[in-house]
């Protein structure tokens, strides 16, 4: 009974193993693309997303404490990235990007809630 039950688990294991080694790997995320003017950068994004408000008078910092709307839209555009930033994870670890929340605020979106590549985008 052992043997039969070893034999079944080792089974089990070593198809797991193939399966896990012949899965699809992921594709990689599509660029995001400016408009034809080049002010205006439309990337996918994740429907619903927050979009921060901004510290001081010169639209220069988000306030990662403050949301001032959401995304619904997608794809949706951006102005401009902006690295250096409050820490929001993923491939580009402190970059935020500008845009205006479907509510008409101002203010910007972290990266992480971007599918698309942002590096792309223009810097602020």
């Amino acid at each position: 009974m052992r043997k039969t039950v070893g034999a079944v688990l080792a089974a089990a294991a070593l198809s797991l193993g193939i399966g896990a080694a012949t899965a699809p790997s992921a594709q990689a995320a599509t660029n995001c693309s400016p408009d034809s003017d080049g002010i205006r950068w439309y990337c996918n994004n994740v429907s619903g997303a927050p979009v921060y408000g901004i510290i001081g008078n010169n639209h220069s910092y988000p306030d990662p404490n403050t949301i001032v709307g959401r995304m619904y839209s997608n794809p949706s555009w951006f102005y401009c990235k902006l690295d250096g930033q409050a820490w929001v994870g993923g491939p580009h670890p402190t970059r935020w990007l500008m845009t205006v929340a479907d509510n008409g605020q101002l203010g910007f979106m972290k990266d992480t809630a971007i599918y698309s590549e942002t590096n792309p985008v223009r810097n602020c």
